[in-house]
């Protein structure tokens, strides 16, 4: 059985998992990426559950995207 993160919440945060399904990248290029700076930090819950504001994920995605609306 594999585990299928659900597309992203209208706002509110999300883990790990859920981000590099949306972006469709690995774990660790998203993490080398945190630590270069091109991607954001989100913020630790406890020493080992970080999560992502939603809103800043969206933010990254159109970035990613050029920004391009149509």
């Amino acid at each position: 059985m594999t585990y299928t993160p659900a597309p992203l919440p209208a706002e509110g945060f999300v883990r790990l998992p859920s981000i590099i399904a949306v972006l469709g990248i690995s774990k660790n290029t998203f993490l080398n990426g945190v630590k270069a700076g091109k991607y954001p930090k989100g913020t630790l819950l406890t020493a080992r559950c970080r999560v992502w504001p939603v809103a800043d994920i969206r933010a990254l995605l159109e970035s990613l995207s050029g920004g391009a609306n149509g």
